[in-house]
């Protein structure tokens, strides 16, 4: 595999890493959480000779794009990408997103349908999971403790009891935020399930079985939500089932877009 032709260039006021592959129909990829364009990249070296124009970036935060300046949701993230289409003179294109970057598209879609010709959406971020009633009793728990201790000034124990809390129950991508942790608590807050029903696209949704960051009822709604969808199952595969089954969804995805129904 060869290594993408990344170029960085001021969209939107951020210097962003951005690559294009390709001659023909154009098709965008929105890579998923802590993840860059380089993800998507042995999709776009196969698609590509088919006749599409893939437009990689890395979104801000990620990869060798700028961090934005102030915690971020997900519309601001919508508005990013949009800055880059009308950069690059791109009026419609068709979407390939994964986890985070689906939850990109699927707002992107409800908001400006005339932008989105088609969507395929790998292990796609958007629906909420409710927190089982252990998590809502733990929760309440932690912030009772929190609050007596600020009330009493403890604060170097509550900053070790917090510390202590979040390495047991706070997940990998929480921990690994960094600068972007604010912005990662606002957007797994955002339930996406209104967006989903406004979708005009035509929407193929891949998910992998033995997905436990965005588990496969996730993908079970989103078809139910959006109202031209469908899905396809890739068995014993996790949450990075695209690449996992690489030849499968590259198959797939280029029977998907080709066809012009």
């Amino acid at each position: 595999m060869s290594e993408p032709p990344i170029i960085i260039q001021p969209i939107d006021g951020l210097q962003t890493a951005t690559c294009a592959l390709g001659e023909g129909r154009p098709v965008l990829t929105l890579h998923g959480w802590g993840a860059s364009l380089r993800h998507f990249w042995p999709v776009a070296e196969r698609l590509a000779p088919n006749g599409y124009q893939f437009h990689l970036l890395d979104l801000p935060g990620f990869g060798q794009t700028q961090l934005p300046s102030v915690p971020w949701s997900v519309a601001d993230y919508m508005r990013f990408v949009l800055a880059y289409l009308d950069h690059c003179d791109l009026q419609r294109v068709s979407i390939l997103g994964h986890s985070f970057g689906g939850r990109v598209a699927l707002m992107l879609a409800a908001e400006h349908p005339d932008r989105v010709q088609k969507m395929v959406l790998a292990d796609s971020a958007g629906i909420r999971t409710p927190p089982s009633l252990k998590q809502q009793m733990r929760a309440l728990l932690a912030r009772t403790v929190r609050g007596s201790l600020d009330m009493l000034k403890l604060d170097g124990v509550r900053t070790r009891l917090q510390a202590s809390y979040n390495r047991r129950y706070a997940s990998t991508d929480y921990l690994t935020a960094g600068p972007l942790r604010e912005t990662f608590l606002r957007v797994i807050e955002e339930d996406l399930s209104a967006f989903a029903r406004r979708i005009q696209a035509p929407t193929l949704l891949i998910w992998g079985d033995q997905d436990a960051d965005t588990p496969l009822w996730q993908g079970r709604q989103l078809e139910q939500l959006i109202p031209d969808a469908g899905l396809v199952i890739y068995q014993g595969a996790g949450h990075f089932s695209y690449l996992e089954r690489l030849d499968d969804y590259v198959r797939v995805v280029d029977h998907f877009l080709s066809n012009r129904s």
